[in-house]
Parts: structure tokens; C-alpha cells; sequence
């Protein structure tokens, strides 16, 4: 799944943090209900402007970001 069409970023909608495309719902809102156990259906009965789709595309961003990142130890 790609994610690319349904999270974006702008500095002027919640100071820049990811969001669903169209929405001023968070990334970080979706994945805190995935962890708290809510299923898809009570996040889209909810949300009712969301697709199934965008929850999907909450935790495949998440993921990217993760792989991504990159830690370096520090020589003490």
C-alpha cells in the first residue's frame, strides 16, 4: 500500500505533524487508537470521513519512518 496519497505534512495544519490528506487528523491520533485496541471499524464509525484506506496508510507510514531511522552510538 502506498501511503504517499493519503498522509501529508504542512506547516500550517497542526504545526506540521502528519495528518490524512484532507483531514486535520493525525498520524499520531490513528496509530495511539490502533494501540488502545480500537479496531477499524470503530475508528471509521468514528471518523466517518476516513476510508479504510487511510487508517492503512497511518501504521505503512509509521513503518517507512522506522525503517528509516538511524542510530549511532556514541563513543563515551
Amino acid at each position: 500500500m502506498s501511503w504517499e496519497s493519503h498522509i501529508s505534512i504542512d506547516p500550517d495544519i497542526l504545526v506540521g505533524k502528519p495528518v490524512i490528506t484532507g483531514t486535520r487528523l493525525s498520524v499520531e491520533l490513528i496509530i495511539d487508537l490502533l494501540a488502545q485496541g480500537w479496531s477499524e471499524e470503530q475508528i471509521l464509525k468514528s471518523y466517518p470521513g476516513l476510508t479504510h484506506e487511510d487508517v492503512h496508510a497511518c501504521p505503512a507510514y509509521v513503518s517507512e519512518i522506522l525503517r528509516a531511522e538511524k542510530v549511532y552510538p556514541l563513543k563515551v
